[in-house]
């Protein structure tokens, strides 16, 4: 059914999954070397590490969620390179159905844990620790190296 602009209908309750922005750190330094990914511990539930982001906020684009989220949860200002892929598994997210737009991001700094991150770590690539990583995080790393290696 299509609704248009200022339709309304009674008792209506729109069901979707919910959107969220994840974004890939690549950090370097200001003499352009690589130091890692950064990646968080997550102050809430589910515990454990995590790739850092969040739900895009009504009236945001997925591209302006994960630059407003990068700098809430490790205080970076970051760039996005490009969309690694969207991640839509209904069960990838234990608490509900969400959907998350993953992007590889370059940033330059030191990372700091904020808002919902406890802690922040940079991990070089052959360090993941990915037996700790939640959601489908360990899929997503996966598929950035390989991305990776598929450049080269």
């Amino acid at each position: 059914m299509l609704l248009k602009k200022g339709y309304k209908i009674a008792n209506f309750e729109l069901k979707t999954p919910y959107l969220a922005a994840d974004g890939i750190i690549k950090l370097y330094n200001d003499k352009e070397e690589f130091q890692g990914i950064v990646l968080i511990q997550r102050l809430n539930e589910p515990k454990g590490i995590a790739i850092p982001g969040g739900f895009v906020d009504i009236g945001e684009s997925v591209e302006q969620a994960v630059v407003r989220e990068m700098k809430e949860e490790v205080t970076l200002d970051v760039k996005i390179e490009q969309l690694l892929g969207v991640y839509s598994n209904p069960n990838r997210d234990v608490r509900f159905h969400c959907v998350s737009c993953v992007f590889i991001c370059k940033a330059y700094g030191i990372p700091k844990a904020a808002d919902d991150a406890k802690e922040v770590y940079i991990y070089k690539l052959e360090d993941i620790p990915y037996e700790k990583l939640v959601f489908d995080h360990s899929d997503i790393l996966k598929d950035f190296i390989k991305n990776l290696n598929l450049e080269k």
